[in-house]
């Protein structure tokens, strides 16, 4: 397939002021992407991006794919990753603000249960919610905020057009679509999507306490018996509530900004996220990856968050936990870096949420010659700090003791450049969207020390956030 290649047009905003009210304009568009960078106050997000009305959408249910352009929808059989790899390797942008590190991209989320097609995984529980495996759309344009020059504009490439004259004439029509967003007389948001606050709900888990318990021990029974070190452990939330997405979103982003928070419209449901861990960053050969491990909720007073604070850093269990991953995703780099390349940067780094601490690692390699960013992410997917250690036999464990399938949380969101940098979270702190109801998943690492009932605790910990966006509490015996 012959290599398209295109330029990029700018055109800056009058005002960086008006991003809140341009994003209420352009997320009621269906296949809308919204990649939040948490309005800069994050050392890692000092861009949001806002893209819509992509030339190509990309999905696959297994190995089904699905393709979609302007000449309609085509089914084919073949492995995801290696379609998707020759797609996205079609188109290359030649960017002249090197800075933007996303503007024509492949850009969407892959599911844990990709991690089927890399890994033979028993199927034992069911997927009950129909939604594909992995949606990418193929964007040639987009709005991008920069939270550190507190610049906006709009930009694009004209792609997928393949002749130069076609694609200038496509790039100045779209840059002036993307200007009318600026319009408040234009582009006016739907009232399902932006307005109504809804009445506060329930959720329920399909884990109860004793269960949950139950499961913990078991895998504790998997480590004595030598079978793994650690294995993720998750149960999942269920809400049905009026309250529109989006209104969700927002108050989810203020209760638990992130660095790599997202809204995506994907037409019959909606994902939110307000991830702070990172999968995979690429800039061309070069790659990254911040595995999260070991977690404490915010004290009520600043005494209190510095004991939580504290006891996380000296936290032997939790050292150990993440040196378990750490040392995982390393060998997953292995598989696609250079030899002698592959090295932490970072061990035992805290960081701070508004409602939990964390602990991070940052580890960074160089791509072989000749291995793309699909194959990167194809190596290492999923990211072992939300499987465990050894992955595969993890994930035959997180099989036979979890109740549902996964779906998008602990697989990926994020982009693949067509400028050669690409950027993957780990869907955590995520919500799905469809037909009235809210599902959410919350885990943790289990190994030989975990105590059952901190471990359950811990999970609602993480869930705190996500249940006050939906104005929830948990009900029955969740």
């Amino acid at each position: 397939m012959e290599k398209v290649k295109a330029g990029l047009l700018t055109k800056p905003f009058l005002s960086y002021s008006l991003f809140p009210d341009i994003v209420d304009r352009v997320i009621k568009n269906p296949y809308a992407l919204y990649l939040d960078g948490g309005s800069g106050q994050f050392k890692s997000s000092r861009y949001s991006f806002l893209s819509l009305n992509p030339f190509l959408i990309f999905k696959c249910l297994g190995n089904r794919v699905s393709l979609t352009d302007r000449n309609g929808e085509r089914f084919i059989d073949a492995d995801p990753f290696t379609c998707l790899n020759t797609l996205v390797n079609r188109y290359e942008i030649d960017s002249n603000r090197e800075a933007i590190p996303f503007i024509g991209s492949a850009a969407g989320y892959l599911g844990y249960d990709m991690g089927r097609l890399i890994e033979k995984i028993p199927v034992r529980v069911k997927d009950d919610i129909d939604i594909p495996d992995a949606l990418l759309c193929f964007y040639g344009s987009g709005i991008v905020a920069d939270h550190l020059k507190k610049e906006l504009y709009a930009a694009a490439s004209g792609l997928p057009e393949t002749d130069r004259r076609l694609q200038e004439k496509k790039a100045s029509h779209d840059l002036d679509a993307l200007m009318a967003f600026a319009d408040p007389e234009s582009n006016r948001p739907e009232e399902d999507m932006l307005s109504g606050s809804g009445q506060p709900g329930f959720v329920e888990s399909n884990f109860n306490h004793q269960d949950y318990l139950a499961a913990v021990d078991r895998v504790k029974d998997y480590i004595r018996s030598g079978d793994v070190y650690q294995v993720n452990l998750s149960q999942r939330f269920i809400c049905n509530l009026t309250r529109s997405p989006f209104v969700v979103y927002d108050s989810l982003r203020r209760k638990s900004p992130a660095p790599y928070s997202c809204f995506f419209n994907c037409e019959s449901f909606h994902i939110l996220s307000s991830s702070p861990e990172s999968f995979l960053k690429m800039n061309k050969d070069q790659v990254e990856t911040r595995p999260i491990k070991g977690t404490r909720p915010r004290g009520e007073t600043e005494a209190e968050d510095k004991k939580m604070k504290e006891a996380l850093i000296n936290s032997a269990k939790d050292r150990a936990e993440l040196l378990m991953i750490t040392d995982l995703e390393r060998n997953d780099l292995g598989r696609v870096c250079e030899y002698g390349s592959i090295y932490p940067e970072a061990l035992f780094e805290l960081e701070a949420y508004s409602n939990v601490f964390h602990l991070v690692s940052t580890i960074k390699g160089k791509l072989k010659e000749g291995n793309t960013h699909v194959d990167c992410l194809r190596e290492c997917f999923p990211g072992g700090s939300i499987t465990g250690a050894p992955k595969i036999r993890a994930m035959e464990i997180i099989e036979e003791l979890e109740r549902c399938r996964r779906k998008i949380y602990t697989g990926s969101i994020g982009y693949f450049g067509f400028n050669q940098k690409s950027d993957f979270n780990i869907a955590i702190r995520t919500i799905l969207h469809k037909d009235g109801r809210y599902y959410f998943s919350v885990g943790g690492g289990i190994v030989a020390d975990s105590d059952p009932e901190k471990e359950y605790e811990e999970t609602l910990h993480k869930a705190k956030g996500m249940m006050g966006a939906l104005n929830a509490s948990v009900g029955g015996d969740g």
